[in-house]
């Protein structure tokens, strides 16, 4: 999202800016420390303890440390706060394992921090406001003291917006759920770090003790409810997703269905689908890259070849976080690019029947949590996808020819219907259907055998699918008799793509290897055929008008006429 330009820019002005104001506010505003070295070091601890502690919310740290501060300006004025600030960044980078793409970010938020603590605490002196007061001083400053962290939460989200114009061009979401978090945190420890000022003046470093360490505690219980509510709600949308997925009755819509909300759940910059074949080897079924569906070359793989072949062979999924934990074990198909693997089986009665791979150019960009949402849901795809494979497979029984493969006449007549109806709303302009019937059928079976028989058929119905390709649908109507219906086809180019099958069939020499006097060698048999055309609306106004004037053509105009031809409907 960010330009390399803009990130030479922004450590150009954090080295420009940081030292210079550092320096401004060591001689403005010098620290108040003497004789409190020790209790500036616990309150530093403190700081670094909350930072170590974040929500990773939508990808970005969340972590409590306004109380903190606001506790440390108070009482030992503002350039304190600022270092103590900073050091908590670091240890909150070293803690979130920035990847080097992302370093641009330590002095964006150096920045970002250090200018909302700076006017921050310039706006609290300019209003008369003071730091290291004692308790009887406190009621003095107390409206200013609630007036300081309002004004600071304003100009951090005002910074916030400006950095998103400048750094990310708008692009970043602002009132996300990170800010909610973040808004509700801060609502909730403000207060604490007043009630840990006041007990300091009170009674000294022993305030971090009472009041610092329990709070400090709120960190980790509000990390542990995200990631509770967090998983709550990857949950439901798994569910959500199964559902979704049980819906779908086609195995290419079960697939894009599934890799669609896999990758609007996680950060998937690649995503491989691997289908197991007879037991022995892994193809890729589908290959994804940045979010679009790519042609995959790569060969088939074992069990004992990558982390995929690792995956099927153990039966158990895998996470890795970056590159050095699983170069050693991947085969080469993987690009050089990707960082963080998360590998999953997908098991169905017991029996391993594929293995999804999503990977990612980030570092740490999966987590275990993750790993346990996407093994629940390739328990869902494994169901769907084995109901949507028997579903095409009792369909395509149900519509195709046994013997041919073709469409059969249950689904040719539907499909007829259908055409007719969107002809009738204009969506067709017309429709040319060519009944074929081959010329002597019964006397090649008489001769070769009913075996020989079927080898011609087909052999023709293969033949007439290449010819007849995208352009139309080709159907056994019954016994030696085709169909082929040709939507928004004119007469004439209908009457030439019949002539051109009619040719082509007379020409072609159909091999027989089942014929009754087999002796090893096939034997070419020639055969003819005639086609019947005609077309609606000219012809007919109905499924069946057109059905009976095609049959018309071709018994009275071809077979009458001398069989081997093409006949046109003629009222």
């Amino acid at each position: 999202m960010v330009s390399l330009l803009k990130k030479r820019i922004t450590w150009i002005i954090w080295l420009f800016v940081f030292p210079l104001g550092l320096w401004f506010t060591y001689q403005k505003y010098p620290p108040q420390i003497s004789g409190l070295e020790v209790d500036v070091l616990l309150f530093l601890l403190l700081a670094s303890f909350v930072a170590a502690t974040p929500m990773i919310i939508n990808r970005s740290p969340v972590f409590l440390i306004q109380w903190v501060s606001w506790a440390v300006f108070l009482a030992f004025g503002l350039f304190v706060e600022l270092v103590i600030i900073q050091f908590a960044l670091i240890v909150l980078f070293i803690r979130i394992k920035l990847p080097n793409t992302e370093f641009f970010r330590i002095p964006l938020n150096s920045l970002m921090f250090f200018l909302v603590s700076l006017f921050s605490g310039i706006f609290y002196y300019s209003l008369g406001g003071k730091t290291g007061i004692n308790i009887g001083e406190l009621h003095e400053s107390f409206w200013l003291i609630i007036i300081y962290p309002i004004f600071y939460y304003l100009l951090n989200h005002f910074i916030i917006i400006i950095l998103n114009i400048l750094v990310y061009n708008g692009r970043k979401v602002l009132f996300g759920k990170d800010f909610v978090w973040e808004t509700v945190a801060t609502l909730i420890t403000f207060p604490i770090g007043f009630v840990l000022y006041t007990l300091y003046v009170e009674i000294g470093s022993a305030a971090i003790l009472f009041v610092g360490v329990p709070f400090s505690s709120l960190s980790i219980i509000l990390n542990l409810y995200y990631s509770s509510d967090k998983i709550n709600g990857l949950l439901q949308k798994a569910a959500e997703i199964g559902h979704q997925l049980a819906e779908k009755l086609i195995v290419n819509e079960v697939l894009d269905l599934f890799i669609e909300k896999i990758t609007e759940m996680l950060t998937v910059d690649y995503a491989y689908i691997l289908d197991v074949v007879d037991e022995k080897e892994l193809q890729i079924l589908r290959y994804i890259e940045k979010g679009e569906v790519k042609s995959s070359n790569i060969r088939s793989f074992t069990t004992t070849e990558g982390i995929s072949g690792l995956v099927w062979d153990q039966r158990k999924p895998v996470l890795f976080h970056k590159k050095e934990e699983w170069s050693h074990i991947a085969n080469g198909y993987l690009p050089d690019s990707i960082e963080s693997i998360l590998c999953v089986p997908v098991i169905r009665n017991n029996q391993v029947t594929g293995v999804l791979v999503l990977a990612s150019t980030q570092k740490r960009a999966y987590e275990k949590s993750q790993l346990m949402i996407i093994d629940i849901l390739c328990s869902h795809f494994a169901v769907a996808i084995e109901n949507a494979r028997h579903y095409e497979e009792t369909k395509a029984q149900s519509e195709r020819c046994a013997l041919t493969k073709l469409y059969n006449y249950r689904y040719f007549d539907n499909l007829l219907s259908k055409e007719f109806a969107r002809l009738e709303t204009f969506e067709r302009e017309q429709l040319s259907l060519l009944i074929l019937d081959i010329d002597h059928f019964k006397s090649i079976n008489d001769t070769y055998g009913h075996q020989s028989g079927n080898e011609i058929l087909c052999q023709l119905a293969e033949k007439l699918q290449q010819l007849i390709g995208e352009k139309g649908t080709v159907a056994r109507y019954g016994g030696e008799e085709f169909v082929i219906l040709l939507p928004n086809t004119a007469k004439d180019e209908a009457l030439l793509t019949a002539e051109t099958i009619r040719q082509t069939i007379a020409i072609h020499t159909f091999k027989l290897t089942q014929h009754m006097e087999w002796d090893g060698c096939p034997l070419g048999v020639n055969i003819t055929a005639s086609i019947g055309v005609a077309v609606a609306p000219f012809d007919a106004e109905d499924s069946l008008g057109l059905i009976r004037h095609a049959d018309r053509a071709l018994y009275v105009g071809a077979k009458r006429a001398g069989r081997n031809r093409v006949a046109e409907y003629v009222r």
